[in-house]
């Protein structure tokens, strides 16, 4: 199926583009609060857009999964070497791709490009100015 690539503007959440995520073993980013036009547009790529009742704050998104490191670039096309964090935002550049496993088949949105507008950057870690007489 070839298709046309779209251009989505998101807000990114758990962005693991350089190190994989340890549940699924992939690179991988949440494209969240998806404008209707934007699912719809998904949608004619055979990708879902789905909500989660749990979790409001991410509106309609996608995860889009790669065996390679994302490369995220910022608008003038360098690449961002900060990590980006939940709440950055900017747009993706996608198509889709077919697959079938183990008697299962589906579509897959497929990550062309990643720009950050906004970026939120993650730190690992949090730092406390905690004395040692604090400590439970």
């Amino acid at each position: 199926m070839e298709t046309k690539p779209v251009k989505v503007a998101a807000e990114f959440m758990w962005a693991h583009l350089r190190r994989p995520n340890e549940m699924s073993g992939a690179y991988q980013i949440e494209l969240c609060n998806l404008s209707p036009r934007a699912v719809a547009a998904l949608e004619e790529l055979g990708v879902e857009a789905r909500k989660n009742p749990d979790k409001p704050e991410k509106g309609y998104f996608i995860t889009c999964k790669s065996k390679h490191p994302i490369k995220a670039l910022d608008s003038h096309g360098e690449e961002i070497i900060e990590s980006v964090g939940n709440g950055s935002k900017g747009f993706a550049v996608l198509g889709s791709y077919e697959w079938s496993f183990k008697n299962k088949k589906g579509v897959s949105p497929s990550l062309k490009k990643l720009v950050v507008t906004e970026l939120v950057e993650y730190h690992t870690g949090t730092e406390t100015n905690l004395d040692e007489e604090e400590a439970l």
